[in-house]
């Protein structure tokens, strides 16, 4: 009875045993054949020279112990057979071939198009209306607060993000439209300038004029450079210009020119009044005026000539009389306004004349 019972032990031991490795050798199989990843992630392994190892499987016991002793690894069992009972020894560049032949060829409707496509990898495309309706209006307000800002003052712009709305414009070949805008831009602001001068009363006129030019002068210094890209890659290789040169000539046009024949008669009286206009704003305005258009000097040699030098020709000695007549005219009309000369008790007789001869010959030479 007692052997008959330890028989049955045995078998149902087996039994389980067998239940255990035929699950061992499904989730072997299982493993052997799980089937690929999609193929557009597949790396193709490099071929094996002849005689490379064969696909190997996970080991498995074959070696049916107690449980008292435990269940120790075997040596390697051959693969598992496949459905059909044969078995599949494919090496590493047989699978990759294989793999490759089982996936279906691309459509020509999949493939990417490389001249229509590459642009919208690399940058967003910008059409005309986004141009217009999203880039053109950042910069048309950051150029309006440039041109009316005084100096000194602090903008609240970003000169990163209109720079890089420019690069972007320039970029999507829009570079015609971007100089169009900025051009008429200003020359509508220009305009504008022009009609305040005018409607200006005389006594205010050239200090309007030289905040105006000042004004306008200032904010060059930073459009110009937020502009640099299309200036680049536009303006001088396609149009064989500069901007600023462009933005000086349109004040030129739209400002100067209307104005300096009712400027210059201003400008002599209130040189022949000292003090009347003060030295700052009367050598901002010559300079001005003499970047603008140099052949304006024509207009006032003398004006000019106190504020850039070599205007003028060289003295002539026969001019000396003249320039020491000039010299003692201004030393009487400073008097009359209040200015004195200092003391002149330790002064010699008759050094008055000297002194005033040779320092208008000074100063004639250093005009000219």
């Amino acid at each position: 009875m007692e052997e008959s019972m330890e028989e049955e032990e045995v078998l149902i031991y087996e039994a389980m045993m067998d239940d255990q490795n035929h699950n061992n050798w499904e989730a072997a199989v299982d493993g052997f054949r799980q089937p690929p990843p999609p193929p557009s992630s597949i790396p193709i392994p490099a071929c094996e020279p002849p005689g490379g190892q064969l696909l190997a499987v996970p080991a498995v016991s074959v070696d049916r112990k107690g449980p008292k002793e435990g269940l120790p690894m075997g040596p390697l069992p051959p693969p598992p057979p496949d459905g059909n009972g044969v078995i599949m020894m494919l090496k590493g560049c047989d699978a990759a071939a294989a793999v490759a032949k089982a996936t279906p060829a691309p459509t020509p409707s999949s493939t990417i198009n490389i001249n229509t496509s590459t642009s919208k990898f690399l940058m967003n495309v910008i059409t005309i209306e986004d141009y217009k309706s999203t880039y053109w209006p950042k910069l048309d307000g950051a150029i309006d607060q440039l041109l009316t800002q005084s100096p000194g003052d602090y903008i609240p712009i970003s000169y990163e993000q209109i720079y890089s709305c420019v690069y972007k414009c320039v970029c999507q070949q829009h570079s015609e439209q971007m100089y169009s805008d900025l051009i008429k831009k200003i020359t509508n602001h220009l305009e504008r300038v022009s009609k305040e001068l005018q409607a200006s009363p005389p006594d205010l006129y050239i200090e309007r004029f030289n905040i105006a030019l000042g004004q306008y002068m200032g904010a060059l210094q930073s459009i110009v450079p937020l502009f640099i890209y299309m200036n680049k890659f536009y303006i001088e290789t396609k149009l064989n210009r500069d901007l600023k040169d462009d933005l000086i000539k349109l004040f030129t046009e739209h400002v100067a020119e209307k104005h300096i024949y009712s400027l210059m008669p201003l400008l002599l009286e209130a040189q022949s009044t000292p003090f009347q206009v003060t030295p700052s704003t009367m050598a901002n305005i010559v300079k001005g005026l003499y970047t603008l258009r140099p052949e304006w000097v024509q207009m006032a040699p003398t004006l000019f000539s106190k504020f850039i030098p070599n205007i003028l020709p060289p003295a002539m000695e026969s001019e000396l009389s003249e320039y020491a007549a000039q010299d003692q005219k201004l030393q009487r009309e400073l008097i009359q306004n209040g200015f004195t000369r200092g003391d002149q008790s330790r002064k010699r007789a008759g050094d008055e004349l000297a002194y005033s001869s040779s320092s208008t010959c000074a100063a004639s030479r250093g005009y000219r």
